[in-house]
């Protein structure tokens, strides 16, 4: 197994046989988890007998009732303990994305989790960010019904968008891993 995805939505089944399939990729994503939940499962069993090199952890969107500080603390909090537990794996932590067809405080706050956890999780060494917020977000401010159909939960267009560059930046750490370590773990 190359790496495993905490896929905090539905990924489109066209989408994961692309780009995600071929990686020999897991997804341990749970549709409406809070960083609370993840952390649990990780905690009681999730990474028994795992070896990843990679792990992408998406969570957070969820604690939307919690402020921007707890809910990067929450996250923080899960990449260290993957950090601590799979001491071999990269960690590579999936932003925030936007909310609401307009800017609205929810946004506001989920940008300040980015860039919390932009600035936070390099002290883990292991731990890579990647935002690909700007990419929904228009010029106007908006958010259109092609991307997110209800302006939270993406649609196949909007997978897309966020499934791309993570599927680059995944070939690129798995191209970095040293070969005599890459034969070992496939």
């Amino acid at each position: 197994m190359h790496l495993v995805l905490d896929w905090h939505g539905l990924l489109s089944a066209s989408v994961w046989r692309e780009l995600f399939s071929p990686l020999h990729a897991l997804n341990f994503g749970i549709g409406g988890d809070t960083t609370c939940n993840v952390l649990w499962r990780l905690q009681n069993g999730e990474l028994e007998n795992i070896r990843p090199k990679v792990v992408v952890l998406w969570v957070g969107t969820n604690n939307y009732g919690h402020t921007a500080e707890q809910v990067a603390g929450g996250i923080l909090a899960i990449a260290q303990l993957l950090t601590s537990r799979l001491p071999k794996a990269k960690i590579l932590v999936l932003g925030l994305l936007p909310r609401g067809e307009r800017p609205n405080p929810l946004r506001v706050k989920n940008a300040a989790v980015n860039g919390f956890l932009r600035s936070w999780l390099p002290r883990l060494g292991r731990a890579q960010f990647l935002d690909v917020s700007g990419e929904f977000v228009h010029s106007d401010g908006t958010i259109i019904p092609q991307d997110m159909f209800d302006f939270l939960h993406l649609t196949a267009t909007g997978y897309r968008t966020v499934a791309k560059p993570l599927s680059d930046l995944l070939l690129q750490i798995l191209e970095e891993i040293p070969e005599e370590r890459r034969a070992s773990l496939v």
